[in-house]
């Protein structure tokens, strides 16, 4: 993901800030509809990643799509176009919620399936993680068909892969092996 680093240090001085001012969750919800709209915008994705599209066109569009928003979200739009990094905008959402979540003791469960989870499995996944944890999570779902069945669930820093490909990649270096 290009601009990780950098998505992750606005985040973080943006959450610092929304902190100070008392508008965190305000601001989680503007971070929440901007990472919803531009994943199901094509033509936004294609605008903000368009290096011929002038910077103050990107702005205009931005903060009129955006027009609802916090005072804190608009300066966001600002700084990041001043400092050429509005491409990063989505990845600076997604961190900032969740550097959100763990600052108000949430955790968020990323479940890798090799399709989308449905309401119920999102419930026991949801179940799962609190036994677990003793948090509650919010669940992240990302759909790889490479996985070919099976999930891969991630809290934390601990993960349980139990995945199809996993299995088949053990089984393939036993018989290498032997």
């Amino acid at each position: 993901m290009a601009g990780a680093r950098a998505a992750i240090r606005y985040a973080k001085a943006l959450l610092s800030l929304a902190s100070d001012k008392n508008v965190a969750e305000a601001i989680n919800t503007d971070m929440e509809l901007i990472a919803n709209t531009v994943a199901e915008s094509k033509d936004l994705k294609d605008m903000l990643y368009n290096p011929v599209i002038r910077a103050s066109v990107k702005k205009l569009a931005l903060l009129e799509i955006f027009k609802n928003t916090n005072k804190e979200t608009a300066n966001l739009i600002d700084t990041l176009i001043a400092n050429k990094r509005i491409s990063i905008l989505p990845n600076v959402a997604l961190s900032y919620i969740k550097l959100y979540e763990a600052h108000k003791g949430n955790e968020i469960a990323t479940v890798t399936t090799a399709v989308p989870l449905t309401d119920s499995l999102k419930a026991k996944v949801l179940a799962k993680v609190k036994a677990l944890t003793g948090k509650e999570a919010a669940i992240e779902n990302i759909v790889d068909e490479n996985i070919i069945g099976g999930f891969i669930l991630r809290v934390g820093d601990v993960q349980y892969n139990a995945s199809i490909e996993n299995q088949l990649n053990k089984l393939k270096r036993e018989f290498t092996l032997n």
